[in-house]
């Protein structure tokens, strides 16, 4: 099957489609890994990071886009840790934090950098595709969803993310999202950190008096 490189904008010639790191590689789709009989566009190929690349060849999607969506929720489970450090720090508290010696020196150092560098591949937007310079129509929509200045693949991702870096009971944060909508996904977080270590008994407690409130707002 001949792949065709889809067009690079000149200011984009050395980036990843994906997340936007210098690109050392080439993804093609469809490809041997998972074979694909309703692809809505032609076999192309786009310029690609090594890690990227990787990534890509293990989402089983009908189409680039969708793989581009898979490859970045792929990248948020892989750079949860880093970031994590944006929701639990801000720079100026990192500056401050008197880490200048023992263990904590390097993480004072780079840490700021690392959930930046984080940040800046999950929220990166890939150009608009197009093959001899003819756009190609995009047969996907994703769902994602913006919270802190992370733009997050899908809202389930944002979720499960946060889940895992304060180490919320699942349901009673889905229970909390349910009541106060997604709009107000912070206000969920903060409320449910103040259930952790809390049995299940008082977490539904406090969630009937978080309903209540909420109500009254």
């Amino acid at each position: 099957m001949a792949h065709t490189l889809v067009d690079i904008p000149f200011e984009n010639r050395h980036e990843c489609w994906f997340c936007g790191e210098p690109s050392e590689l080439t993804f093609s789709f469809p490809h041997q890994y998972f074979i694909v009989f309703d692809c809505s566009h032609p076999p192309l190929s786009v310029p690609s990071c090594r890690e990227c690349t990787s990534l890509a060849r293990k989402a089983e999607q009908h189409s680039i886009w969708a793989v581009g969506n898979a490859v970045k929720r792929f990248l948020t489970q892989t750079y949860q840790k880093d970031l994590a450090i944006g929701i639990n720090w801000t720079q100026e508290e990192l500056a401050n934090s008197e880490f200048e010696t023992g263990n904590f020196v390097g993480f004072q150092k780079s840490a700021w950098l690392m959930y930046e560098i984080a940040k800046q591949r999950v929220n990166y937007q890939g150009w608009v595709l197009s093959l001899e310079s003819v756009e190609l129509d995009v047969d996907y929509v994703g769902s994602e969803f913006l919270f802190d200045g992370v733009t997050y693949p899908s809202v389930d991702i944002a979720i499960d993310h946060f889940i895992e870096t304060y180490d919320l009971s699942s349901w009673a944060f889905k229970k909390a999202l349910s009541i106060v909508g997604f709009d107000k996904f912070g206000k969920a977080v903060k409320f449910c950190r103040l259930l952790i270590g809390n049995t299940p008994e008082q977490q539904r407690l406090a969630l009937r008096y978080f309903a209540e409130d909420e109500k009254l707002d």
